[in-house]
């Protein structure tokens, strides 16, 4: 290595103006670390949420967010078996979660909350937590996989099994929707999405949408589903907002139609009439991302369906935070921050 300076953005407390650029050593592997030069981070809404205090209250400092990140392995620890240097890899979020059931407690190794983030030049990464990325996509490609991507597939094709024809109403246009949206088109299935903006509605047809509903000037947008499945309604849908707004996603489905609870953009709580549920045979489902090997099944489908992730803007390292407030104006597509 050229340098043995570590450049990292960090938290002194919370809000935008207290994240600064820090230098500090690269850190040496453990027996079973890797260690990850940095090409591509992506932001998620919950880094910005992490940043300004909402989600982690009690969050230490200094502390390193983000969670996303592609680099180079660039060093291993002696006991290492998966990997080797010179493979480019992702970081798992959940880093304690390989496979099958959840760990009890799902966040306690999880990168950019519990575990320091990858908004760094160079990150250790415990083999276990790391996963080859997709050899077909660019660094800043990659980058974007590890929260939205696994997301949106953990919750049509890990948590459930996908039946071509049936329909999916996609809420909103951010991350995991988008990547949600390419899923649907692959798999064959009928995609609605809603949104307030039509120019990001015309952009989700390019990518497969068969339907769209403008909310805004349609707020009943859980009739407008029904008239558009014929009023059986909707076998799938992907709530982002909670809140009230889970009322609209109960009533546009379909009798035994899932409702995968993964956004709380509106409200932190879920409000609902329990008879339908039980009229309906509603299946609710909480999300939140998943483990290891649907990581790597997933990577090996986006491989196979020669899916692209849809790219907003990409920010070098020393416009981190025009980045986060970039991420404040609703982009179509993910924001990514590269390191050279």
């Amino acid at each position: 290595m050229s340098s043995d300076i570590n450049r990292s953005w960090r938290m002194t407390g919370f809000g935008l103006p207290r994240l600064e650029l820090a230098e500090g050593r690269i850190p040496e592997p453990g027996p079973h670390d890797l260690l990850v030069r940095i090409k591509a981070i992506s932001l998620n809404y919950k880094d910005r949420m992490i940043v300004d205090g909402v989600l982690i209250p009690d969050l230490g400092f200094p502390f390193v967010p983000t969670s996303d990140a592609v680099g180079e392995v660039v060093a291993v620890g002696g006991d290492v078996s998966r990997f080797r240097t010179g493979q480019r890899v992702l970081g798992h979020v959940i880093a304690d979660w390989p496979d099958g059931d959840a760990p009890p407690v799902l966040h306690h190794h999880t990168l950019g909350s519990s575990l320091p983030g990858t908004l760094s030049d160079y990150l250790l990464l415990h083999e276990d937590a790391a996963v080859l990325a997709p050899p077909s996509l660019s660094d800043a490609e990659a980058s974007t996989l590890p929260i939205a991507a696994l997301t949106a597939w953990f919750a049509m094709a890990e948590a459930t099994r996908p039946v071509p024809g049936q329909t999916i109403l996609i809420q909103g246009t951010g991350g995991v929707s988008l990547f949600a949206l390419q899923f649907a088109h692959a798999f064959g299935l009928r995609a609605i999405v809603t949104s307030s903006s039509d120019g990001k509605l015309e952009w989700a047809k390019t990518l497969g949408a068969w339907q769209v509903i403008n909310y805004r000037a349609r707020p009943a947008w859980d009739e407008a589903a029904r008239e558009l499945t014929g009023g059986a309604g909707v076998n799938h849908i992907l709530e982002m907002v909670g809140g009230d707004n889970a009322r609209r996603s109960l009533d546009a489905l379909a009798a035994d139609g899932r409702l995968s609870i993964i956004g709380l953009l509106g409200s932190m709580e879920l409000s609902f009439p329990i008879v339908p549920f039980l009229r309906n045979r509603i299946v609710v489902q909480g999300i939140s991302i998943g483990h290891r090997r649907a990581f790597e099944r997933m990577n090996q489908a986006i491989e196979a369906l020669a899916i692209k992730p849809v790219i907003d803007k990409i920010f070098g390292f020393d416009e981190v935070p025009r980045a986060f407030e970039h991420l404040e104006k609703g982009p179509f597509g993910k924001i990514v921050i590269t390191t050279a």
